[in-house]
């Protein structure tokens, strides 16, 4: 398989590394504007071939769409990252503009491709893609619901004061601050639901921490996570190299799903090797349903915008 990271940043640099180290790709090629930095970013990581035992091959390339030909998965990493302050929102102006060229450029080299987008505001951008791209929609992937549930898992961990492997929870709605809709009703630990172990005033701590997660991460670093963006990134391309079927919340083009129509939200749907090969609708509470909505006419109000 071949893989193609577009954006050599610290973001696109870690999935290129992730996805390396798990030994699944046979190629990955890494593209960035800057002259020369994504050549030394993937001489950098080939030469922890050895160290990582792994035997992909990682190359760079300066704005040459054609050392992607071929590519079957295609994360664009590309754009402004967040600065302390800043909301996801704020980055579309520039970004909108960079996304539509990169995903365009893309399929002109690599007609058949599964595009996961990365850049921000995320589900505005996923929803771009689609309004740009003669692909189909099972074909286009916001990855922020995985990235998502993995910062709540994170937190349900830290609240239990358990081992992150014993915990399962998701995070479904739009990826910001405000949109986030962690399932506190449906996380376990082992298969037990954790309103059993955890207060409703401890549950709704969780909740907040975790719709922040990403500002909290911005404010302590000056600009936006990686190490976890570029792991989530590469447990979907995983799923869909080895068509391994996992269960992930993603933004997706939703027609009817929900309710919500020509939207791209996240929602729980199934990886495999030919994309999104399902979206599984919940049996959401009402509570839950309207804090859905409320996330997707934000949503809405950002597409507005481009």
């Amino acid at each position: 398989m071949k893989v193609t990271v577009v954006g050599a940043g610290a973001v696109g640099a870690s999935c290129a590394e992730y996805i390396a180290i798990k030994n699944f790709a046979s190629e990955v090629v890494i593209l960035d504007i800057k002259e020369g930095f994504a050549e030394g970013k993937a001489m950098d990581l080939m030469q922890t071939a050895t160290l990582n035992g792994f035997d992909t091959r990682i190359s760079g390339s300066t704005n040459d769409y054609s050392k992607t030909a071929g590519s079957d998965v295609a994360v664009i990493t590309s754009g402004i990252p967040r600065k302390p302050g800043m909301t996801r929102e704020e980055l579309i102006g520039i970004n909108a503009g960079i996304v539509k060229e990169v995903s365009e450029n893309l399929v002109k080299h690599s007609p058949e491709v599964i595009i996961i987008v990365v850049s921000n505001p995320m589900d505005t951008m996923t929803y771009l893609a689609h309004q740009s791209l003669d692909l189909p929609k099972h074909k286009i992937i916001g990855m922020g619901g995985a990235l998502d549930s993995a910062r709540f898992k994170y937190r349900l961990a830290e609240a239990l004061e358990c081992p992150a492997s014993d915990v399962g929870g998701m995070v479904i709605g739009g990826h910001s601050d405000t949109g986030m809709l962690p399932l506190t009703r449906l996380a376990t630990r082992n298969s037990v639901r954790v309103t059993e172990f955890l207060s409703d005033e401890r549950l709704e701590q969780v909740k907040e921490d975790t719709k922040v997660g990403g500002a909290t991460l911005t404010k302590l670093l000056g600009t936006s996570a990686w190490y976890a963006p570029g792991a989530a990134v590469s447990s979907l391309v995983q799923s869909i190299a080895c068509d391994q079927k996992k269960m992930f919340p993603c933004s997706t083009l939703l027609d009817g799903e929900y309710d919500l129509n020509d939207i791209c939200i996240g929602v729980p749907v199934i990886i495999g090797k030919n994309g999104i090969e399902e979206i599984v609708e919940l049996d959401l509470t009402d509570q839950e349903k309207a804090k859905l909505k409320e996330s997707a006419d934000g949503v809405r109000k950002t597409n507005g915008l481009l």
